[in-house]
């Protein structure tokens, strides 16, 4: 199975949107929420697989600035969801070395979710291998909103001078700030579009798309990916010598 990578470049950053929990549960004429706890368990399974084939980061879409517009009954779902396997997460990156990092604004949140991913991140902080980054309560115009008032607030005070300021300079304010942008992006479900995610990092980042329901991603869809991913030619706006 290990041999499935053979000749090929592992991204060092892999940042995904999982997408297709409802559906992969309609299908089975099962509750959304049985959806969404399936992907629960394929998060637990890839974070795994990926720590092992060497990727240094994955980021995953968990729970965006939008989904509060869901049904009251589908948020406290999640909600209940993130709870539960927040402690499972922290055996399962304990297990294999994970550094866990959460991205977002989480101040939305009950404070017992805010008090489990502060344990999250201060229990996992030494670790040294694949750093696993969850977007909660994460939308990408918010993100680059809340940089730019901080910015502006450093500059208002005299901390930062506005001629000085630089892509570098702006990526330090966001929330990955000290993370290198994706390689590779991956969406599952066929959907064709960003739905607000990393929109300042993902600007160089290859696009996989597969219409296979996130429940169901395992290590060949994994594969699949990074293969396409190898067959692509980076060259970040510029052109390839001959």
């Amino acid at each position: 199975m290990e041999n499935d990578l053979q000749g090929l470049v592992v991204p060092k950053h892999i940042a995904i949107i999982l997408d297709g929990n409802g559906r992969w549960a309609k299908k089975r004429g099962l509750p959304r929420s049985m959806g969404h706890k399936e992907g629960c368990v394929t998060v637990e399974k890839t974070v795994e697989i990926a720590a092992r084939m060497g990727v240094e980061y994955l980021t995953v879409y968990g729970f965006s600035t939008e989904n509060w517009k869901r049904s009251s009954e589908e948020v406290g779902a999640l909600m209940q969801l993130f709870r539960f396997y927040m402690v499972r997460l922290l055996k399962t990156a304990k297990a294999n070395n994970v550094r866990v990092r959460m991205i977002g604004e989480r101040s939305r949140f009950a404070q017992d979710i805010i008090d489990g991913i502060n344990r999250l991140e201060e229990e996992t902080k030494d670790n040294t291998g694949l750093t696993f980054v969850i977007a909660v309560n994460y939308g990408g115009r918010d993100e680059i909103t809340r940089a730019v008032r901080r910015m502006g607030e450093d500059c208002r005070l005299g901390n930062l001078d506005p001629q000085t300021i630089t892509e570098s300079t702006v990526a330090s304010y966001l929330d990955t700030a000290g993370m290198p942008d994706p390689d590779l992006l991956i969406r599952t479900s066929g959907e064709l579009r960003l739905s607000n995610y990393l929109l300042w990092q993902l600007a160089y980042s290859e696009i996989y798309i597969t219409d296979c329901l996130w429940p169901d991603f395992d290590r060949a869809e994994l594969v699949k990916a990074i293969e396409a991913y190898n067959k692509r030619d980076r060259r970040f706006g510029g052109v390839k010598q001959a």
